[in-house]
């Protein structure tokens, strides 16, 4: 027993001496501008919270996302690779301590003539411990640490993806709602036409032409409903299939977007995007496992150093088998280096600092693309902002054109046709005024999630 305890200290001592964990190095430094190209809405700095979508001022969108977030498949294929990552790092961390063996076996010989029955036993108590002179375990430990911050990072990616994809999906179906209510509004206008015209048909004052003519305009109008519809279903379904929920039971509410507040969004200072988008951050951890890999592969070209002590008994008396004349003890330590071959271990050093190398380029890239998103959603929602300004403009003084001719042909001051143009200038001008609202909308969800949504780091430490 005192030979296992000299084992022990031996191992503790050795322990020591090996090398601490690698140093992370620090993610190479991209030049960040001072402001946004496009600028903000002027306002104070305020990055999305964590609930952002609850801006948009529904209930029944925050109950949705409440839903989605537990019944997402997508999220819960995350939270599985999540919990792969974390018994991937628990895995790692077992090499940095001793392992244990018990062999115990039992043994009885019967004779088949005379004489008497043997009875043998043995047992033997195995450590062993390798020596982390080069920091190599302690170095894959680290890596499998920085791929599971990088999971963790991805899980709010996909989080992020999904939570945005929820919120466009029912401001899609909330606009079709109002597309279709629009198409039968322009319906009754033109069957409303349709009897004026046939008034003056039977009194002589409208042609055949003419009757035909309202008649065909009747008929397109209503064309346009089956195929928003359509649409309308399409949308509905895909929202049931971000939910987690079969889309032949899933309802929505029967109102559209101007049910919805839109949102301010102020987009901060360009240099905390690296701090608030979870790609950057997945990104970051992809270079330090990649980091802590070079580290592995460097010190496998180093020898290995392992401890053993074991303790065992044996004994032809079962019952003696205790006593301590039976009771060994062995201590042995081993060194394997590499001598030949063929240069694989040097390979692997070089297949890992490229690999290093490719992620410092990915984690650049995967900055600037942040940086150029955030500005081109800030471009977008000022120029849907004046489209909008001028398209409420248009659809003021088109219907305007149209009530004034709807007047002048019922006292035969204005040809039908007139009516025909300004009626289907109306419909188009407010379809248009309808998408651009979505689009704006939709801006503002893309711009939560080019800020990184309501995300913020709060993974906790892997446990060892």
């Amino acid at each position: 027993m005192a030979r296992l305890a000299a084992i022990g200290l031996a191992c503790a001592l050795l322990a020591g001496c090996a090398h601490t964990n690698p140093v992370a190095e620090a993610p190479p430094a991209v030049a960040m501008p001072a402001a946004w190209t496009q600028g903000g809405n002027g306002g104070e700095p305020e990055w999305p919270d964590k609930h952002w979508w609850k801006r948009f001022g529904s209930a029944e969108l925050a109950q949705l996302m409440d839903q989605g977030q537990v019944s997402n498949l997508e999220l819960a294929a995350a939270l599985a690779r999540v919990r792969q990552a974390e018994a991937q790092a628990r895995i790692a961390g077992v090499a940095l301590l001793p392992t244990v063996d018990f062999y115990g076996n039992g043994n009885r010989d019967l004779p088949i003539g005379n004489g008497s029955a043997n009875t043998s036993a043995s047992a033997v108590l195995q450590v062993s411990y390798e020596v982390d002179f080069w920091g190599k375990n302690k170095a894959r430990v680290a890596s499998a640490a920085a791929s599971l911050k990088a999971n963790r990072y991805d899980r709010q990616t996909v989080a992020l993806t999904v939570t945005s994809g929820i919120v466009w999906t029912y401001l899609q179906v909330l606009s079709l709602h109002d597309r279709l209510a629009i198409a039968r509004a322009h319906v009754a206008n033109a069957e409303h036409v349709l009897v004026l015209v046939e008034a003056q048909k039977r009194a002589g004052s409208a042609s055949p032409l003419d009757l035909a003519r309202q008649r065909s305009a009747v008929a397109g109008q209503k064309s346009s409903i089956p195929d928003l519809l359509q649409q309308q279903r399409e949308a509905q379904s895909a929202l049931a299939i971000l939910l987690g929920q079969a889309p032949q039971t899933f309802t929505l509410g029967d109102h559209g977007l101007d049910s919805i507040v839109l949102p301010d969004v102020s987009p901060g200072l360009p240099s905390e995007l690296l701090s608030r988008r979870p790609d950057i951050g997945r990104a970051e951890a992809n270079l330090a496992a990649a980091n802590a890999n070079v580290a592995v592969a460097r010190a496998a070209l180093f020898p290995s150093i392992r401890l053993t002590g074991a303790m065992g008994a044996q004994s032809s008396a079962l019952l003696s088998l205790l006593n301590a004349p039976n009771v060994l003890a062995n201590v042995s330590s081993s060194l394997m280096t590499p001598i030949f071959d063929g240069g694989r271990l040097k390979r692997e050093r070089d297949l890992a600092i490229a690999r290093e190398q490719e992620l410092v380029q990915v984690y650049r890239a995967t900055v600037i693309a942040a940086l150029s998103e955030v500005d081109i959603v800030l471009g977008q929602i000022r120029s849907l902002d004046e489209q909008r300004r001028l398209k409420t403009i248009e659809m003021q003084e088109t219907r305007l054109a149209f009530d004034l001719s709807e007047i002048r042909y019922k006292v035969g001051a204005e040809d039908l046709m007139t009516v025909l143009d300004t009626q289907r200038a109306l419909s188009d001008v407010q379809n248009e005024l309808g998408i651009l609202k979505l689009k704006r909308l939709q801006a503002t969800v893309s711009l939560y999630k080019a800020l990184g949504g309501g995300w913020q780091d709060e993974a906790p430490a892997p446990a060892g």
